[in-house]
């Protein structure tokens, strides 16, 4: 792996960013001269050069757009919205930065723009959902009335569908698929606008995601497809659940109890076994040191408390008791793929999926061998998209 950062945080934000650059979102070079000018640790300092490098690439961007030149101006809009994304990561955390709110403003006016140029049609959405709406892009591969298969996007614990665009929608639309991105209670402008935190009852979302799809005048309705990745693998299944409008789902990778996280943290025997009844304060004087160790500082303190809406790590725990699948996964009826990715901590969890599954299914395994091990098979996307897609094409087809 390159290594950008002796910041183990920092390094892995860059490998997030530097991975979009097999699409077209991000360069090589424009990534490492941002990291050399970052010092390990420093958050600040991590936030102002990523929106120097974001904001340089916006002018270029510009220049590109006012003289007409389309194609090398959507190109550097998506690499600004990129880089705009990485600027705010360390950020996470409530009560919600300003200096969040702002890039993730600059990142989502850049992409907006890039759509404007896109070579496809991709516009704005908003999805109604319990007197609000939920934000998401409609992609389609033209804008004929040929009915397609449609793929809902459904995202983790801290992507949205900027991001999303080139790990779902550039191999769905290179297929002839039409792609929807929904950013779901808890994730994009849905958390850092609206206050929207996360929440289980998944089945509750996706129903007017697929509502929507379905209204759409190229969707076939035989042929939705819903996919997950991240923590959407454990909330696409349980979306899925019992929705006999899906005709396919993916889980990336499959996850079968996201509360398993407490088997990490230093907790009695006693407590965790008797989790999730349990008072959290009872937990909270174990969890104290979590916050010594950047990295689950970061995950669990900064972005798993705000995600979720709590106030501590004690509630966490009990809190990630409600995300379970039993129940869900016996009531999916529709084919299921479940990816399992080597040296992906959140894919150990695959195997019992699939296991409770009573649907068609298949298990795929991807592998350091063959370049796509790590979560969310991030730097071999064009091997879990064969693999993946050509499954979907297979299933689909049989509608």
């Amino acid at each position: 792996m390159l290594r950008l950062s002796s910041d183990p945080l920092f390094q892995s934000f860059a490998e997030r960013a530097l991975a979009q650059s097999s699409r077209g979102g991000a360069e090589y070079g424009e990534c490492e001269k941002t990291l050399g000018r970052i010092l390990p640790g420093d958050a600040a300092g991590w936030h102002r050069e990523w929106t120097a490098t974001a904001a340089m690439v916006e002018s270029w961007a510009r220049e590109s757009d006012e003289q007409g030149h389309r194609v090398s101006a959507r190109e550097a809009y998506l690499r600004a919205t990129t880089y705009y994304r990485a600027s705010y990561l360390p950020l996470f955390g409530a009560p919600v930065d300003p200096r969040l709110v702002e890039a993730f403003d600059h990142e989502r006016r850049c992409f907006d723009r890039f759509a404007e140029l896109a070579p496809h049609p991709l516009h704005p959405v908003a999805i109604p959902f319990e007197g609000g709406s939920l934000p998401g892009y409609l992609c389609a591969p033209d804008s004929g009335p040929t009915p397609r298969p449609v793929l809902i996007g459904v995202n983790g614990y801290d992507s949205n569908i900027h991001e999303m665009y080139w790990s779902h929608a550039v191999p769905a639309l290179r297929r002839g698929y039409v792609c929807l991105l929904v950013d779901g209670p808890g994730q994009g402008a849905a958390l850092i606008e609206d206050g929207r935190t996360l929440r289980p009852d998944w089945e509750t979302v996706l129903r007017p995601v697929v509502d929507h799809a379905l209204t759409l005048p190229q969707a076939d309705p035989a042929r939705i497809a819903v996919m997950g990745w991240s923590f959407g693998g454990a909330l696409a299944p349980r979306g899925v659940s019992g929705d006999p409008r899906v005709a396919a789902l993916v889980a990336d990778p499959g996850l079968w109890d996201p509360s398993a996280v407490s088997r990490a943290l230093p907790l009695p025997d006693d407590l965790r076994e008797r989790l999730p009844k349990v008072d959290p304060a009872e937990l909270d004087p174990y969890l104290a040191g979590v916050a010594d160790d950047p990295i689950w500082r970061w995950k669990l303190v900064q972005r798993a408390l705000w995600v979720h809406g709590l106030e501590s790590l004690g509630e966490y725990l009990v809190e990630m008791s409600r995300y379970h699948l039993a129940e869900a996964a016996a009531a999916i009826a529709c084919p299921t793929l479940v990816a399992s990715a080597e040296n992906d901590p959140l894919s150990t969890q695959a195997q019992e999926l699939y296991d409770a599954l009573r649907c068609p299914k298949k298990l795929v395994r991807f592998t350091a061998d063959e370049g796509s091990a790590g979560h969310c098979e991030t730097w071999n996307r064009s091997r879990f998209d064969q693999r993946v897609f050509d499954w979907l094409d297979e299933v689909l087809a049989a509608r």
